[in-house]
Formats: C-alpha cells, sequence, structure tokens
C-alpha cells in the first residue's frame, strides 16, 4: 500500500481475517468482557456465598441492572452496537441463574420512562418498590442483588452537597438497601461506578454477605459481571484506590470545591494510600486497602527472595494456589524509605506481577525487578541537594503481599551509606502562592513562595537554505531530500497553517493536522475515547467499547492492557484515522472528579505502566498514541482557567511520574497538554513544563498537542514547545506575533518539524 493510504484517500479496507471488519469485531467484543471480568473486584464474600451454586435464584434491585453505565460521558463515551446490562447477563445463564422477572421488568419499564421524559443515563433517581412486590420476590426467593450506579462525565465534577449525593447513597438509594436488607437473608452488593464511593455501608453490615465494585465495564459488563457471579471467572482485581469510611477523610475534600479559580494540593505527595498509611491515625480510616482484593480461592507466597545486581533489585517468590478452584493472584512490591531529612511516605509501591491462571495446588515463580533510583525523593529546597532526586542514607525494606496494608517486609534490606544524588535535575514549575504542604507526622509546613523566576530556552534551530525545486513529503520519507531542506520551501503562512489543526474527513469527528496538499502533506485524523475509538453515530461505524481505565487498571494485567491497545489501533487504522488520544493518566486525587472513569489509579506508578503499556500496543500497529492530560488535570470545575497549586515534589512525584514512567517506557509520539493552569502558567504556555521537563530532562522528542479549544493564547503555546494547536490554529495571532518579532521563523520551524516528524513515522 502507499505510504498514507489511508490518510490520502479514506480508503475501505478492512483489517480482519478474510477481508471482514475488525472495528467492532466478536474478538474485540470478547477481550472486552474478559478485561471486565478480570478487573471486577471482590471486596466481600462472607459465609462462601459466592459463586452462586447451579440453580440459585435472584431477585434484581436497582435501576442499574437495566441503566447499566458501560463507561463514562463526553470525549471517553463510545457507540457501540449494543451495551449488555446486568438483567441480560444474568438472564444469559438462565439455568444456572433464574432472575425474579418481575422485578427487573418493573425497573426496566421505569427506565424506560425516565428516558421518555428526558432524563440521562446514570442521573434519574431509584423508585420505590411496592411492598406487594417486595413480597413477591421474596416468595421467590432468599437472595437479592443490589446495583448501585454512579455517572460521570468530561467538563462536569460532582458535589456530594446533598443535591448531588455522589460519594454516598442517597435517600431513596438507602431506603431500596433497608427494604432489601428486611426481607432477604443473603444480599449481593454490585457496584456500577467510574472510581471510589463509599464502601462503608456495605463493608460493615453483616446482613450484606458479598460485595463487587464491577465498576463500568464496557459493552459486555452484564455479561463479564454475570461470569463472575457463577464461578465461570474467578475475580482477581485489586483496588487502585483506597477506600475509606468518609469522604471528609481523602485529604484533598475539604479544599476540592473551595475556589473554582484554583485548587491548592496541600497534602502534598500524601495522596491516596500514601496518606493512609502514613499520616497518624488515618489507618483506621480505611475500609479497603489499596491494592486489596479477594478470590473465590487462596494463594500462599512463599521463597520471598532479593538480591540487588548493579542498581537493580531483583526479587522472586513463589505463588502457590491453596483453595479447590483455578485463579490468579498479584504480588505487589512496596519499599519504606529513611525519613531522617526528607518526609517520606510510609509505604510505596515499586513493582508488581501477577500470575497465569493457577490450578489448585500449582505453584509459579515471579520475578519483579525495579531501578535502585526508584526509591529515591526529589529535594526541591536543598536540605540534601536542590532539585534533585536523592537517596537518602540508610535502610530500605521492602514488603511483598496482596495489597498494601497485608504486605510483610523480607529479610533482605537495600541499604545506602551516604546520601546520594541520583539525578540532578532543575527547579521548574514552582509554586507561587502555596501556604502550606502536609508533613509525616499530620501537621502541615509553612511555606514561604517568592515570585518564581521561570527558565527561558533559547532556540537553536537554523534554517536550510530553499531547494531549487519543489519537492513533496514523501521526498523526505524516500531519503531524496532531508526535512529541513523540505521545510525551507515552506512559506511563513505555510508554516502557520501546519500549526493548527483542520477540518473533519472522512468518519473523523475529532478534526486533523496536515493536510497541505501541494506538498503531499496528508490530512491526518484523530479519534478521541480511551475505553475505545469514539466515532459519532450518524456514520453508522460503530466501535468496541472496552472497560473504563480504573477498571483495566484494577485487572493489573500489563498484558491485557498491551492487547486492549493493538485492538483499539486496528480499530483507528481501519477507519483511516491515524492517532489514538489516550490513555488518560492523571491521578484519582478526590472521588468527585468528573473524569475519574478515565484515569487508572490514585497512584503513579500503577498509572506509567498502566499507559506505558497500552503506548506499547497502540504503537505497535503504527497509530500514534497520545497520553494525557499533562498535567494535573484532577478537576473539571472551571477546568480552563483552574490553577493547580502544587509544590514541586509533588509535581513530580506523584502528578509527573506516571507521564514519565510511559515517556521512558513505551515513547509516545505524541502527547497531550491540559487546559488547567499549573503553578500560575498555563499548561500549553508551559516552556520548563514542555522543554524543561519533558524534552529536556526525560528525553521526549515526539510531538506535543494541546487539548481541544485552549484558551492560551498561540504564540505562546508555540514559543513553549506545544507544537500543534486543536482543534484549529490561531492565524491571524501567529501573523500578528511574527510582524511585531515576538514570534520568529525559526521558532515556528521547530514544532513544524517535531509534526512532520510524526506524519513521516506514520504508515
Amino acid at each position: 500500500m502507499e505510504k498514507w493510504a489511508r490518510a490520502l484517500y479514506t480508503p475501505c479496507l478492512p483489517l480482519g481475517d478474510n477481508r471482514s471488519l475488525i472495528t467492532g469485531c466478536e474478538k474485540h467484543i470478547q477481550l472486552s468482557r474478559q478485561a471486565a471480568a478480570e478487573g471486577t473486584v471482590l471486596l466481600k464474600n462472607n459465609n462462601g456465598l459466592l459463586p452462586f451454586a447451579k440453580g440459585t435464584k435472584v431477585a434484581v434491585f436497582g435501576c442499574g441492572q437495566i441503566d447499566y453505565i458501560k463507561g463514562g460521558g463526553g470525549s471517553g463515551d463510545v457507540h457501540t452496537a449494543y451495551v449488555r446490562n446486568i438483567y441480560e447477563g444474568l438472564k444469559l445463564k438462565k439455568g444456572y441463574i433464574n432472575v425474579f422477572d418481575e422485578l427487573s421488568l418493573f425497573y426496566q419499564g421505569y427506565v424506560e420512562e425516565a428516558y421518555k421524559n428526558g432524563a440521562s443515563m446514570g442521573m434519574f433517581e431509584e423508585p420505590p418498590v411496592s411492598e406487594e412486590l417486595v413480597q413477591k420476590a421474596k416468595d421467590f426467593t432468599d437472595t437479592a442483588i443490589i446495583v448501585i450506579r454512579r455517572y460521570s462525565r468530561e467538563n462536569f465534577d460532582r458535589k456530594n452537597d446533598g443535591t448531588d449525593d455522589y460519594f454516598y447513597l442517597s435517600e431513596m438509594e438507602q431506603k431500596m438497601v433497608e427494604a432489601v436488607k428486611a426481607n432477604f437473608e443473603h444480599i449481593v452488593v454490585l457496584l456500577n461506578v467510574g472510581a471510589m464511593i463509599d464502601t462503608a455501608w456495605l463493608a460493615y453490615e453483616d446482613g450484606i454477605e458479598a460485595a463487587f465494585s464491577i465498576w463500568q465495564g464496557g459493552m459486555e459488563g452484564g455479561l463479564a459481571t454475570a461470569d463472575i457471579l457463577t464461578g465461570e471467572v474467578n475475580p482477581s482485581g485489586k483496588m487502585v484506590d483506597t477506600c475509606v469510611k468518609s469522604f471528609d477523610d481523602y485529604p484533598s475534600s475539604e479544599g476540592f470545591h473551595e475556589s473554582a479559580d484554583y485548587v491548592k494540593y496541600t497534602e502534598d505527595i500524601y495522596v491516596g494510600y500514601r496518606y493512609f498509611e502514613t499520616i497518624p491515625g488515618k489507618k483506621d480510616c480505611v475500609v479497603y486497602p489499596f491494592g486489596y482484593g479477594l478470590s473465590y480461592t487462596t494463594f500462599h507466597l512463599s521463597e520471598m527472595q532479593a538480591c540487588s545486581i548493579g542498581n537493580k533489585i531483583i526479587l522472586s517468590v513463589t505463588v502457590t494456589n491453596t483453595g479447590d478452584v483455578s485463579g490468579k493472584e498479584v504480588v505487589q512490591v512496596y519499599y519504606s524509605a529513611p525519613s531522617a531529612k526528607l518526609d517520606k511516605p510510609a509505604r510505596e509501591l515499586c513493582g508488581f506481577a501477577k500470575t497465569k491462571e493457577l490450578a489448585p495446588s500449582e505453584s509459579q515463580v515471579l520475578t519483579i525487578t525495579y531501578d535502585v533510583n526508584d526509591m529515591a525523593s526529589f529535594d526541591e529546597h536543598g536540605v540534601i541537594a536542590k532539585s534533585a532526586f536523592i537517596l537518602e542514607k540508610g535502610e530500605y525494606k521492602i514488603y511483598v503481599g496482596a495489597d498494601v496494608r497485608s504486605a510483610k517486609a523480607i529479610e533482605y534490606t537495600y541499604v545506602v551509606d551516604e546520601d546520594r544524588v541520583t539525578e540532578q535535575l532543575h527547579s521548574y514549575c514552582a509554586p507561587e502562592n502555596l501556604d502550606k504542604r502536609l508533613k509525616a507526622d499530620g501537621a502541615y509546613d509553612t511555606i514561604e513562595c517568592k515570585p518564581a523566576v521561570r527558565t527561558e530556552f533559547p532556540c537553536e534551530y537554523k534554517c536550510a537554505e530553499k531547494p531549487e525545486k519543489m519537492y513533496r513529503l514523501i521526498d523526505v520519507a524516500e531519503g531524496k531530500i532531508d526535512l529541513d531542506t523540505f521545510m525551507a520551501q515552506l512559506t511563513d503562512d505555510e508554516l502557520i497553517y501546519l500549526v493548527g489543526g483542520h477540518p473533519n474527513v472522512g468518519v473523523a469527528n475529532t478534526s486533523g493536522f496536515g493536510c497541505l496538499g501541494l506538498y503531499g502533506i496528508p490530512p491526518i485524523m484523530t479519534a478521541d475515547g480511551p475505553a475505545g475509538v469514539r466515532i459519532n453515530r450518524p456514520t453508522g461505524v460503530l466501535t468496541t467499547a472496552f472497560p473504563v481505565a480504573t477498571a483495566i487498571a484494577c485487572t493489573w494485567n500489563l498484558e491485557l492492557m498491551e492487547e486492549i491497545g493493538k485492538a483499539g489501533a486496528l480499530e483507528v487504522k481501519e477507519n483511516n484515522l491515524h492517532i489514538w488520544l489516550t490513555p488518560a493518566l492523571n491521578i484519582h486525587r478526590s472521588p468527585l472528579c468528573g473524569r475519574n472513569f478515565e484515569y487508572f489509579s490514585e497512584d503513579p506508578f500503577v498509572s506509567g505502566k498502566m499507559a506505558a503499556a497500552k503506548v506499547n500496543g497502540i504503537q505497535s500497529q503504527n497509530i500514534a498514541a497520545t497520553p494525557k492530560h499533562f498535567a494535573c488535570n484532577n478537576k473539571e470545575t472551571n477546568r480552563k482557567n483552574s490553577d493547580s497549586v502544587v509544590s514541586e515534589r509533588a509535581l513530580r512525584e506523584i502528578y509527573l511520574k506516571g507521564f514519565e514512567i510511559c515517556v521512558k517506557e513505551s515513547k509516545p509520539k505524541t502527547i497531550m497538554t491540559s487546559y488547567n493552569i499549573i503553578n500560575g502558567v498555563r499548561a500549553s504556555e508551559n516552556t520548563e513544563l514542555l522543554e524543561g521537563i519533558l524534552r529536556g530532562e526525560w528525553g521526549f522528542d515526539g510531538m506535543v498537542t494541546t487539548d481541544w479549544h485552549t484558551r492560551a493564547e498561540h504564540c505562546k503555546e508555540v514559543l513553549a514547545g506545544n507544537d500543534l494547536k486543536m482543534s484549529r490554529g490561531d492565524e491571524p495571532n501567529l501573523k500578528e506575533a511574527m510582524e511585531n518579532g515576538r514570534l520568529t521563523r525559526e521558532e515556528l520551524c521547530v514544532c513544524v518539524k517535531r509534526i512532520l516528524e510524526m506524519i513521516l513515522w506514520l504508515e
């Protein structure tokens, strides 16, 4: 096929076997189902209630059995041929599970009527169920399933203020739960959610014997849940967030909605389990710790050994299935660092691995390797060495187990004889108005911030001489001319044209770029959708909806994540698109962030590893991945003007760390900056973030794009190293900047060159 044929001609060339369509194909749908089941977390299973015995009768309560939330809204939504809800999934297990249909059909009628009256998915209240119908359900069975659902979307945060009951059960949900508890002996709870909500009500209630977080499992989520309930799949998901007793227990809760104009990250590095495992008295707040998840079988970890070779720590662990059914286990490795000079969390995740499906009595040896320097801490103030990552003198203990709380210290300890600088960096993106930050003892440090002196990065690009004849981009691809010479023939106006987005071609609905036909520069189209390829429904193209990022992260299965990346990339390619705007890897800082479902975890290590696996899968198909939103996009309220005020240390150790792992391990071809401001500077105008950290320190050599319709000035974005402005550029702004000397041709060429280099990589 001719290079860029799909971009230039948008042919309908199926990629499946025997020229069949691969978009939304059965293979991908079954992959989605597998991921949904493997990401399901068994929170509770008292008395061995689950899996259900063959022939079990159940009554299902809650709109969520019909109004199943496959994923969140906005750019994360995916248009599919169907969505299998929980009722449908259970009905497909007829003979194994027998459902009390009259109750479920009552909910079906209620949901359909709500839709007719203009209600949105997941955003209407539970109905009262008549005493007569409850009694009929009770006469049918002694076993009930309760489904609790939550929906959120882009550009929307939850409030949890009484008018928007997100974290806690609503009044009508509470009434439903009380009615079920009063009438049924056996109760199972299913949480159809995108991220953290209250779990204390089910964890401490003896009348509720079993509970799952089934997350938002994509188009086959309902059937995947039925697979778990029947025991056809043994749950192996592990939490990637900490579940606590009260919303107020999260350190971000107090200030999340303090102002629409800013968010002060006063909890500093103590996010998620780093907070609850470190701050005195906060362990008691935890309901289910980070990494937690039960199985229908049991496992034993033994022969835990470790050694260091060079700068690597290598651990081996033998995992044995000691139960009666086959299953998978996740082994997690944490470290604790000495904190004589720098505050440190009690434990931090540094490695994990998942077993294969182990039969009863079967064992597997897992090997987990990590770099010693991964245990370093950032010293922003110069306690040991300013703006450097430090391994402080002392003992680094290593813990191995099935979650952060139960992990046990192994005999091996890594010892650092003297304070060691592992990486000397720079003071970038410093805060100017962060007045306090949390310490490990629970007190706050007062910070005296000064106006930051922002680093400038001079342009070193030299324009080549204009060639004597006109060349096309294919000539560069074929080695007939170098890229600098090719660019020298472009006028200033043509360069300006290339750093802005352009209208959709084919089935694209998120615009594209390139598209300079005179020079053979093809139109490169993008596709949204972290949980699947988002193509607008009127096109008739229906794609595969995979589980949301939180659910896939709970699999702790990097190979599965890579397979999903490959599958999605093939759907992108088949539809003549080239850039997939995924993965999103911002941090679950607060349960209220409306976009948590798109993000992986409260932990940057899990986030980075999952993101890298997805990027590797995507780019193996010559489709460019776009990790986003760089950085600190942890709130949707006033997202285009809100200032994320954060210390340099928290920025580097929590909010940038996942991106750093992803960039270094998978080399994404593009990265998307976020809408928000970071310590007074818009992310897309932030030279220190883009040229200093991303390119200078991490070695990123790809293209940077804005998020769509930023409020930043295009000239400042170009000067900061943000190469492309989407969904279109601001040509008048750039022309004026060149006329008055604020922007040079050389500075413009730097961005254009990175855009063209990315296009040259594409097929």
